[in-house]
Order: C-alpha cells, then structure tokens, then sequence
C-alpha cells in the first residue's frame, strides 16, 4: 500500500515540473519574438533615415525627405512616428509593432 502512495506524489511532482517547463517556453518565445520586432524595427529606421538623406542629397525639401522616409518605413512594415529633417541630416523614429527604434543619416561630403 505504501507503493501506490509514493506513485502518486511522483505524478504530482512531474505534472508540476512539465508546467513549469511549459511557463519557461513560452517566455522565451516572447522574449525572441521581442527581439525579432526590435531588429525589424532598427533596420526600417536605418532605411527610412538613409531614404531621407538620400532624397536631401538630392536637392529635396525636408517634406521631401519625410515623404521618402514614410515610403520606405511603410516597406519594411513599419510606421514612422517623426522625422527630424533639416540641413545635412535626417533623424527618424519608426515604430513596429511594440518595438521603437531612431536613426540618424547625414550628407557625406561629395
């Protein structure tokens, strides 16, 4: 008798341990997929802001440059939140998802 008691126990002890391990997975799937948008997030800010300089390089207005950098945040699936255009320089802020990322692009000397 004292054998189907101790059975018992170890079938607790596990469901409890694969609970556990299940809670451990799906937090590091949020955590990866965290990353991921915050990844994606920095690559369409370096191209958006790459987008602005380009189109200031250009000769174009900073309403220029922002119309170019929402262009290409809209791209790579995101949306741009502001756009620091003047001069030389183009500073944008994109946000995907839950992710928010900045980038800075200046005018090289020809």
């Amino acid at each position: 008798m004292k054998r189907d008691r101790e059975g018992g126990n170890v079938t607790i002890l596990m469901i409890a341990a694969l609970a556990f391990a299940a809670l451990c997975c799906v937090g590091l799937a949020r955590l990866g997929s965290a990353t991921v948008h915050k990844a994606r997030a920095d690559t369409a800010a370096d191209a958006a802001a790459l987008a602005a300089a380009d189109a200031l390089a250009s000769g174009g207005t900073s309403d220029d440059a922002e119309i170019a950098a929402r262009r290409v945040a809209r791209a790579n699936g995101a949306v741009l939140v502001s756009c620091a255009c003047t001069g030389r320089a183009a500073e944008v802020t994109v946000r995907l998802g839950d992710a928010q990322a900045r980038a800075r692009a200046e005018i090289g000397d020809p």
